[in-house]
C-alpha cells in the first residue's frame, strides 16, 4: 500500500498541532505524558516535532485528555493554518 504524500497544509497543520501539544505539555516530562495517554516517548516526539502530523484521532484524544485540553480549543488551534 503506497501512501498518498501529505500536502503542504497538511504538514503545517501537523506542526502547529505538535507545537500546541508541547506548549500544554509545559516542564512534564515526555515520558510521564506520553506514558498517561499510553503511547510510546517515540510518538509523542514524533508528533510535537511535526514528523507524524496526522496522528490517529485517539491519539489526539488521549493526549488532549492527559494536558486537560478542550478538543475544540485545540481545532480552533489550527483555524489560523486552516485560513492560510
Amino acid at each position: 500500500m503506497v501512501r498518498t504524500p501529505l500536502t503542504a497544509e497538511e504538514r503545517e497543520r501537523g506542526l502547529a498541532l505538535g507545537r500546541a501539544l508541547r506548549r500544554a505539555r509545559g516542564t512534564r516530562s515526555g515520558a510521564d505524558v506520553a506514558l498517561a495517554a499510553g503511547i510510546s516517548l517515540d510518538t509523542l516526539r514524533k508528533i510535537e516535532r511535526g514528523a507524524i502530523a496526522t496522528p490517529a484521532f485517539f491519539t489526539v484524544v488521549a493526549l488532549a485528555r492527559v494536558l486537560e485540553l478542550d478538543l475544540n480549543d485545540l481545532a480552533g488551534l489550527m483555524d489560523p493554518v486552516l485560513a492560510s
